[in-house]
């Protein structure tokens, strides 16, 4: 999915004014996304305002992100090398906000088996990123730092709203069976231990929000999985630091071909 600098330079920030307007559309029109929540529950529904109150500061993330992509200039050796992972995760970035202002169409309009089409090509698109294609992290990096922090937050919200278009678009009103529950406790058990910080926290953070948008036993039983799951996370990266501190762990993807395509 390789573009070239001056592309990444229009399509990054493009695909997020596109994603923000359509925010806007899902929470100013009538109904809105919060409506059309609370008339579509399920066993995977989490508290709508924890995903609001996700977004926000994921966005201030992504402005500072937008700027340093604009700002850095290819033509110096050390910027370049920056920018290689920037350009190549903004195919991923910009089809991930694509994918959500769509989402955010289709899901106004109740129409929740069509959005959901939308919610698994975002969340497949960015976890085939996070596992596959980003490079270690430098820690001595801004962009680097940034790039795994958009990355990783992307995906991990990307679990969420496919746990809860999913259940609602096929599921609705149902409660959670023992299979269901079971299913949980093993994906997460599973995300949790193949996750870093940044998308283990996301991974606690999305069961938290299902706690709290269920009740009964299965909202305690959620509360507990998040525990497992903090403490699955932290044993592992306390273990196995998952993060490089010097640049002999930064990987260069495409330097040359960054500086040929500008």
């Amino acid at each position: 999915m390789g573009i070239s600098y001056s592309t990444a330079k229009w399509m990054a920030p493009a695909s997020f004014v596109l994603d923000f307007a359509a925010q806007q559309y899902g929470m100013l029109s009538s109904p809105n996304m919060k409506v059309i929540h609370d008339r579509n529950l399920s066993f995977w529904s989490p508290q709508p305002f924890f995903i609001a109150g996700f977004f926000f500061p994921q966005q201030l993330f992504q402005l500072a992100w937008l700027y340093r992509l604009y700002k850095l200039d290819p033509k110096k050796p050390g910027e370049r090398q920056e920018l290689d992972t920037m350009v190549d995760f903004v195919p991923y970035y910009s089809l991930g906000n694509l994918c959500i202002g769509t989402w955010m169409l289709f899901w106004n309009s109740e129409q929740l088996k069509l959005s959901n089409i939308f919610v698994i090509i975002n969340s497949l698109t960015q976890l085939y990123y996070v596992f596959n294609k980003l490079p270690p992290m430098n820690t001595k990096s801004t962009s680097s730092v940034l790039t795994h922090i958009i990355s990783k937050t992307f995906a991990g919200i990307g679990i969420l709203d496919l746990l809860h278009n999913g259940s609602v678009a096929y599921f609705k009103d149902m409660p959670a069976t023992m299979t269901v529950k079971v299913v949980t406790a093993l994906g997460f058990g599973l995300a949790s231990a193949a996750s870093d910080w940044i998308l283990g926290g996301c991974m606690v953070y999305d069961l938290v929000a299902l706690a709290m948008g269920q009740s009964g036993s299965w909202r305690n039983l959620l509360g507990a999985y998040a525990v497992g799951s903090a403490a699955i996370v932290g044993a592992k990266n306390l273990a196995r630091p998952p993060y490089n501190r010097d640049d002999a762990g930064y990987k260069q993807t495409a330097t040359e071909e960054v500086q040929d395509r500008v």
